[in-house]
């Protein structure tokens, strides 16, 4: 791995960042998660130069960015000695894959619960930039997300209609 650094590759409908290292944090926990360094001599003189932040906050921006251009979220891969972040252009809803739909719906429920508010079918439809109609296909993945433990429902005694989500670590 000695002498080997990011590769940046740009394609017509994607970005991808291919860094040679794994992360230093769980990916679950990507967004509001504080920050971890290397190479802290580095990093100082980074900080210092303006060059980078100590908050830690460049992935929350990145999906909030992501979420605000109704992009899907960004897909992060980790493989034995490398992690490949892929940032996508405009897709349609029913062309994203159901596992990037229930990533996206956790990030937005992360999102969500840094700024204080929770996800609900109404913020989610809105992320994914779809009509009131689509309600039932939103719900459905909401449900998905609850069993597969990405989210959790804030109170569950709360009647259908005004259910809210957050991160279930949270």
């Amino acid at each position: 791995m000695t002498g080997m650094g990011p590769v940046i590759e740009i394609f017509k409908n994607r970005i991808e960042i291919t860094n040679p290292r794994v992360p230093l944090i769980d990916i679950d926990r990507i967004i509001d998660n504080p920050p971890k360094s290397r190479n802290e001599q580095m990093a100082s003189l980074m900080r210092r130069f303006g060059i980078c932040e100590e908050l830690g906050t460049g992935w929350d921006k990145i999906a909030v960015s992501c979420e605000s251009l109704l992009l899907p979220a960004p897909k992060i891969e980790i493989y034995d000695q490398n992690t490949k972040v892929t940032i996508f252009s405009e897709i349609p809803y029913r062309d994203i894959p159901y596992e990037d739909r229930l990533w996206a719906c956790y990030l937005h429920a992360c999102i969500k619960y840094v700024e204080g508010k929770q996800l609900t079918n109404q913020s989610l439809r809105s992320r994914f930039g779809l009509k009131d109609s689509s309600s039932g296909v939103i719900s459905r993945l909401i449900k998905d997300a609850v069993s597969k433990g990405l989210i959790k429902p804030l109170d569950p005694d709360t009647a259908p209609r005004y259910m809210s989500y957050i991160p279930v670590w949270a």
